[in-house]
């Protein structure tokens, strides 16, 4: 795990990065992002009419929570686009004041043929063929079921093939969870958030190249290769407000418009 005063670190970067990608939402993108922003809330608006939220959908039917587990069992994963995501909670030590946290992948079926796993040390043992996903963010959630920041991590974490920062965020755009199993409004949420943060998931892609390139310098003599360093976990993080970009986003779109 990572040290406190890395924590501290990413935290004051991300903190002191937020405003760039906030402040730069291309208006041509606008449109976009503003579709996003009206599923996001409508999603978040159908399920707590009905007393529950995104993260209980998600855990109804499951039996009991159990730290580390993923869920639903088996994750969510769409055959037609090949986006993939989960929720888990790590133990109450390790939260940082969040009840767990969504994992988002898109897996090799669903990328352009020129998007190819990035170069790595040959001792780094990572998944092939349609297993050979890509990590696009995390999002974590607070005990009401509500986003709370985002963030990216090691290779070693998820189990990811690794791709560089750019491809990454080309795939942005490609995530989605087409089918309404297990929940509906959590699979379209999901996406949507992809979609209404892409500046701030994008800046964490390429602070998350530059983290890890920071802290192979820093390392010169570790005995495995930085993607393996569980000593690097969290490589970028950024808080977020759902309704502070929706409010951007609306004023970017009113400009455009």
């Amino acid at each position: 795990m990572e040290t406190d005063a890395l924590k501290e670190s990413l935290m004051r970067r991300g903190e002191g990065s937020n405003r760039r990608p906030l402040w730069s939402i291309p208006q041509e993108r606008a449109a976009e992002m503003l579709v996003a922003a009206e599923v996001v809330e409508e999603c978040t608006s159908v399920v707590e009419a009905d007393h529950s939220n995104l993260v209980a959908e998600i855990l109804r039917g499951q039996g009991t929570f159990t730290e580390w587990d993923h869920y639903p069992k088996g994750d969510i994963y769409d055959g037609a686009t090949h986006s993939q995501y989960y929720y888990h909670a790590h133990p109450s030590n390790l939260r940082a004041n969040e009840h767990g946290h969504f994992h988002l992948f898109v897996r090799q079926k669903g990328m352009p043929e020129s998007i190819k796993p990035a170069a790595l040390p040959s001792s780094v043992q990572r998944p092939l063929g349609n297993d050979a996903l890509a990590h696009l963010v995390g999002i974590s959630m607070d005990s009401e079921g509500r986003p709370i920041r985002m963030f990216t991590v090691n290779r070693w974490v998820t189990g990811e093939t690794w791709y560089n920062s750019n491809d990454v965020i080309a795939l942005l755009d490609l995530f989605e969870i087409s089918h309404a199993v297990p929940s509906w409004p959590t699979n379209r949420w999901v996406g949507a958030m992809v979609k209404l943060f892409q500046p701030q998931i994008g800046w964490l892609q390429t602070e998350r190249d530059e983290v890890v390139k920071l802290w192979q310098l820093d390392n010169p003599e570790a005995k495995q290769p930085v993607y393996e360093d569980h000593g690097l976990e969290i490589t970028s993080v950024v808080e977020i407000s759902v309704q502070n970009q929706i409010k951007l986003v609306r004023k970017t779109a009113a400009v455009a418009d």
